[in-house]
C-alpha cells in the first residue's frame, strides 16, 4: 500500500485557529442568546448531550448560519432518521409510506467537526489479569450536521417547546445552593480569593436582569477556583498568561452556567480578547484545557452531570464522517 503524501491532520491546530478567527472578529463563540429548552447541543438520534469543547464549536456554527436548532446528527444518523437502512454502500427506504423526494442532508451542506479521544491500550503495562491500566489517548474527530441541515426528519423528540418560564429565580436558588458568599452593593463585580466572596453592583445597576445574572456566574466560575473547591491558578496579575488562562475558564464556565439555566450569556470581559488571543496563538492545546476545566466548572456546581470527553463519540457509526457530495 502506498504511503499517504498528505501531512497528518492537525485537531488541535484546526480548532484553535477557529476560535482565534472568531475572537478576531469580536465574536465569543460560548456567548449566546439562548432560549429557554435549547440549552447545551445534543445528538439528535440519542438525545445525549455533547461535551467540553464540542459545546463551543457546535455553538459557534450555529451562531455563524443562524441555526435555531440545537439538534445535530451525523450523516448515518440523519439518514437513519429519516426512515432509511443501510445494505452494503446503498441506502435503502424502510420507512411507512411512499420514500420522500428529499430527505437525508442536504446536497452542498457543510458539517461541522467535533473531536472525541480514542483510548489505545498500551501492552507494556497490564495488570496482573491482563487489562490495561492505561491507555494512550489520541484526539480524533467527526462530522455532524445541524437539523436544519437534514430534510425528511421527524419531529424532535428532545427539544423542550417554548413556554414562558422565570430562569432569574432558577438562578437564585443555583447560587445560594452553591454556598458561595455573595455581598451585593458594591461599584464593581469581582471575586475576592482573600475574603473568598463575590462582589456585586445592585440590581437596579444592570441595564437587563439577565446581565444581572450573566455577570455574577462569570464570577461564580472564578469562585470554583479557590483551592479547597477546584484548585486553579487564581494568581495571575492582570495581562499575565495565567490571568488571560482562568479568565478564558471563567467566560466559558459562566457561559455553560448559563446554558444549563436558560439565561443569556454574555461576553463579560470584551477588552480580554486580546490576553486570550496571545494564549492561543502560543499554544494550540490551551482552549482545550480551558473547555476541559470550564466543564469541570459546570460538574462541580451540579449544572451538569459528570461526564468524560474521552468518551464522545458516536455509537453505531461504521463509515468514514465526510460531508454532504456537492
Amino acid at each position: 500500500m502506498r504511503a499517504s503524501t498528505h501531512p497528518p491532520r492537525d485537531l488541535y491546530q484546526e480548532v484553535t485557529d477557529r476560535i482565534v478567527a472568531a475572537l478576531e472578529q469580536g465574536v465569543a463563540p460560548w456567548v449566546q442568546p439562548w432560549a429557554a429548552g435549547t440549552g447545551f447541543p445534543r445528538n439528535g438520534r440519542t438525545g445525549r448531550p455533547y461535551h467540553g469543547l464540542n459545546v463551543l464549536l457546535l455553538w459557534l456554527t450555529a451562531q455563524e448560519r443562524g441555526y435555531s436548532s440545537q439538534e445535530w446528527f451525523t450523516f448515518n444518523q440523519a439518514m437513519q432518521a429519516c426512515g432509511y437502512r443501510r445494505e452494503g454502500r446503498r441506502w435503502m427506504w424502510a420507512g411507512t409510506g411512499p420514500e420522500p423526494a428529499r430527505a437525508g442532508v442536504r446536497k452542498g451542506e457543510r458539517g461541522t467537526v467535533v473531536t472525541f479521544w480514542k483510548i489505545l491500550p498500551r501492552r507494556d503495562e497490564q495488570g496482573s489479569d491482563g487489562s490495561d491500566r492505561r491507555g494512550i489517548p489520541l484526539l480524533r474527530h467527526f462530522v455532524v450536521f445541524n437539523r436544519a441541515q437534514v430534510d425528511g426528519l421527524p419531529p424532535s423528540r428532545f427539544e423542550a417547546p417554548r413556554h414562558d418560564w422565570e430562569p432569574i429565580e432558577e438562578a437564585e436558588a443555583f447560587v445560594r445552593g452553591s454556598g458561595a458568599r455573595v455581598i451585593v452593593g458594591g461599584s464593581v463585580a469581582g471575586y475576592s480569593l482573600a475574603a473568598d466572596a463575590i462582589g456585586m453592583p445592585a440590581l437596579a445597576d444592570f441595564a437587563e436582569v439577565g446581565a444581572y445574572y450573566a455577570t455574577l456566574l462569570h464570577e461564580l466560575a472564578h469562585w470554583t477556583g479557590h483551592p479547597s473547591r477546584l484548585d486553579r491558578d487564581l494568581s495571575g496579575a492582570f495581562g499575565s498568561p495565567s490571568y488571560a488562562r482562568e479568565e478564558l475558564v471563567a467566560e466559558m464556565g459562566g457561559a455553560f452556567l448559563c446554558a444549563a439555566l436558560g439565561i443569556r450569556g454574555q461576553l463579560q470581559h470584551p477588552e480580554y480578547v486580546a490576553f486570550w488571543l496571545n494564549v492561543l496563538r502560543e499554544d494550540k492545546r490551551a482552549i482545550f484545557h480551558a473547555a476541559s476545566q470550564a466543564r469541570q466548572v459546570a460538574e462541580y456546581l451540579g449544572a451538569v452531570p459528570p461526564a468524560s470527553d474521552m468518551a464522545e463519540t458516536e455509537e453505531g457509526e461504521d463509515a468514514p464522517a465526510v460531508d454532504a457530495a456537492a
